[in-house]
């Protein structure tokens, strides 16, 4: 017979790690953004966020919390004999709807940043990838939707390879990559890449951003999928 109790621990505690971690950003991001520090960003860095498609459902999910948290109170206090059960239902309660928050925070306070020596692609606290200008090929406008709402997907197109980071089954923003460059994930480092896609809420202000121009009028009135040079010395 196998013996699968070594495979299991291998499975079973990289995930309890990364869930530790998780939980450990989680509050640290509540705490940041509950004092209202301003995002930490060096001379010339421009932010962009991501949250506006996500907002309003965390948004119900969070106020759904709130509702909750007092009926299962008063449910448990008056079907459950056993007094414990009250207080472990309160604090489950209470841990969640701290958790949406904090997941509202994490998101707000990790913004992507334009550089000016390159691009740094975030989505909450556990993704960060920073890309130099001298890497890009192009940045390109395109809103998709994915199948999937996994934040982190992988797929092959012909002989690319592309990395999906989205944001509510959506992405907004091509980033062609001058060559194959494998990223760090939390799943760990990933295969080489010929491609990433991003969500961000103001894509046309990225590519402004990112090429260093006040505007693409011709872009705008087009209407049509933006396309720029994104080359800069590091």
């Amino acid at each position: 017979m196998t013996d699968t109790k070594p495979s299991t621990r291998a499975t079973v505690g990289p995930l309890l790690r990364r869930a530790a971690v998780a939980e450990a950003a989680m509050w640290r991001s509540l705490y940041v953004w509950a004092r209202r520090r301003p995002l930490p960003l060096a001379p010339g860095d421009e932010p962009f966020g991501y949250l506006g498609v996500v907002k309003p459902i965390l948004g119900i999910f969070i106020g759904l919390s709130v509702v909750e948290i007092p009926i299962f109170d008063l449910i448990v206090t008056h079907v459950v004999p056993w007094r414990p059960a009250r207080w472990i239902v309160l604090g489950l309660g209470i841990w969640g709807l701290l958790w949406m928050i904090g997941l509202f925070a994490s998101m707000t306070i990790h913004p992507h940043v334009v550089g000016d020596t390159g691009l740094r692609v975030r989505v909450n606290s556990g993704i960060d990838i920073w890309i130099p200008w001298t890497d890009v090929e192009a940045l390109r406008k395109r809103h998709r939707s994915l199948p999937s709402s996994r934040s982190v997907q992988v797929e092959r197109e012909g002989d690319r390879t592309v990395l999906h980071l989205s944001v509510g089954s959506q992405t907004s923003v091509d980033v062609l990559l001058r060559r194959p460059t494998a990223f760090d994930l939390p799943s760990g480092r990933s295969v080489p890449m010929d491609e990433l896609r991003l969500y961000a809420d103001d894509p046309d202000g990225l590519l402004r951003s990112a090429r260093g121009t006040p505007s693409d009028d011709t872009a705008r009135s087009q209407g049509r999928t933006s396309a720029a040079s994104a080359d800069r010395p590091l």
